[in-house]
C-alpha cells in the first residue's frame, strides 16, 4: 500500500486551510466560542470549524430543500446548513437535550434562520420513524451516539431520494477504528463502516476530514 499524502496538519497549516475556506459568520464564531465556554468537557462533540463551510457547500451542491440532522448539540452544524438552504428549505434537527440546543436556538434566531430549523427533542429513532416512509429527504447529517448509527442509517436510507446524500461524522473515531480489539464505541464505528461499505443501495467514500467523514449517495 502506498500512502499518497504525507502532509501533516500543523496548527499553522490548519489556520491556512481555514483562511482559504468561506469565512464563518459572526454568529457561527460566537456559537463556537460559547460552546467551549459553557461546555468545555463536551465541546469536542461540536462539528469541526472546517465542516461548517463543507456542509453548507454540500447543501448547495445537492440542491437540498429538506435536510435531516441526527445529533444537533449546540447547533453549529444546523446553523451552517440552514444558512445555505433556500428560504423555504427545512432542517429537521434531532436531539435529546434542551440545555445544549437552547444555545442553538439563540444563534439560529440571531442569524435569521430559526424558521428553517424544526428542532425535535426526542430520541432520534422515534423522530426518524415518524417521518414519511417514501423517499423524500435530500440530505442527512449523522453526528450522534455512535452505537446507534446503523439504526439511524437504516431509517434514513429508504427515505433518501435518488441522488440524496448522507454525511456521517467521526467515522475514523480518533484513529481507534484500526484497533480490532477495541470494544465499545470504536467497535460500533467499525461495524457501521462495514455496514455502509456493504450497502448496495448507496455509494460511499470515507474521507480523512477532521475525525473522518463518510459521504454516501443514494443510487
Amino acid at each position: 500500500m502506498t500512502k499518497g499524502n504525507t502532509t501533516k496538519i500543523t496548527d499553522e497549516l490548519y489556520a491556512y486551510m481555514l483562511a482559504q475556506n468561506p469565512p464563518l459568520t459572526a454568529v457561527q464564531h460566537g456559537l463556537i466560542e460559547k460552546t467551549w465556554e459553557k461546555f468545555p468537557d463536551a465541546a469536542g462533540m461540536q462539528s469541526a470549524e472546517e465542516q461548517g463551510p463543507l456542509l453548507a457547500f454540500l447543501v448547495g451542491l445537492t440542491g437540498a430543500r429538506l435536510v435531516v440532522e441526527v445529533g444537533t448539540f449546540t447547533g453549529f452544524s444546523a446553523l451552517s446548513m440552514a444558512q445555505a438552504l433556500p428560504a423555504d428549505g427545512k432542517i429537521i434537527a434531532c436531539d435529546v437535550s434542551e440545555e445544549w440546543t437552547a444555545y442553538g436556538r439563540e444563534a439560529w434566531a440571531e442569524a435569521g434562520v430559526a424558521d428553517r430549523i424544526d428542532l425535535r427533542i426526542a430520541p432520534a429513532l422515534d423522530t426518524l420513524r415518524s417521518l414519511p416512509a417514501e423517499p423524500h429527504v435530500d440530505m442527512a447529517y449523522i453526528d450522534a451516539d455512535k452505537t446507534s448509527q446503523i439504526d439511524y442509517w437504516e431509517e434514513l436510507v429508504p427515505r433518501m431520494r435518488p441522488g440524496g446524500l448522507i454525511v456521517t461524522d467521526n467515522t475514523l473515531f480518533h484513529g481507534e477504528v484500526v484497533d480490532e480489539s477495541a470494544p465499545g464505541t470504536p467497535a460500533a464505528v467499525r461495524a457501521f463502516n462495514q455496514h455502509v461499505r456493504q450497502d448496495e443501495r448507496m455509494e460511499s467514500v470515507l474521507l480523512a476530514i477532521s475525525d473522518g467523514l463518510t459521504l454516501s449517495r443514494k443510487r
